[in-house]
């Protein structure tokens, strides 16, 4: 299938996601990879991560025009090498997302709804949240909430983050496609405010924040 759509945002951030059901020799085929990278991929046990990490390196290379090396901080955080565009990425079994702005931070989640996201609710939700849920679309408010906590942890670049405590959602309900607000708490009570985009596709949630 390959690319599934890029979409060009108002604040100048790109969105583009993948769908994947090529074999794994065929998006190897389709990707340059160095020796020491492919040697850690092959070295992965699952072939469905092995194609995720492929198709990745497939998208980039139909995102940018030049070649473009992919790396990673210590803390995870992936960059692009010798390039000042800001990069943040997310796979699932079908789809890998990529979102990239020339200044501004962000983050970027995707989840399958075939997912049971009930450990979410303890997990990582305060109680206010919880007391939002509606019990007809609870998975998928869930999954909403999770991806838009992982999106705003991956924007932060900051370890040890309590999602029930220092990541707080504004009331939603789930639509084809919407914004989200949302607060992220500094351990040293400073707070920040983010405006969050989201759109479902195929039983998948995809969540984005820039800025």
């Amino acid at each position: 299938m390959g690319l599934l759509f890029r979409k060009k945002l108002d604040n100048k951030a790109e969105v583009s996601v993948w769908h994947i059901t090529e074999s794994e020799e065929e998006l190897k085929a389709l990707v340059s990879v160095p020796s020491d990278e492919m040697e850690e991929i092959q070295l992965i046990r699952s072939e469905s991560l092995r194609k995720q990490k492929f198709a990745v390196r497939a998208l980039l290379k139909e995102i940018f025009e030049e070649k473009m090396y992919l790396n990673h901080h210590d803390n995870g955080q992936p960059y692009l090498e010798g390039c000042v565009t800001n990069i943040s990425i997310t796979h699932t079994d079908k789809y890998v997302g990529i979102i990239t702005h020339d200044e501004l931070d962000l983050g970027i989640d995707c989840e399958s709804l075939d997912r049971d996201f009930s450990a979410v609710e303890k997990k990582a939700l305060s109680e206010e949240e919880i007391d939002d849920l509606d019990d007809d679309k609870k998975n998928e408010q869930l999954a909403i909430y999770w991806c838009a906590k992982e999106a705003i942890y991956k924007r932060m670049s900051i370890s040890h983050v309590d999602f029930a405590e220092q990541i707080e959602l504004e009331k939603f309900r789930p639509k084809g496609e919407g914004e989200l607000e949302a607060t992220f708490i500094h351990k040293d009570g400073h707070e920040e405010e983010f405006d969050l985009e989201y759109i479902s596709f195929d039983r998948h949630i995809l969540v984005w924040v820039v800025g």
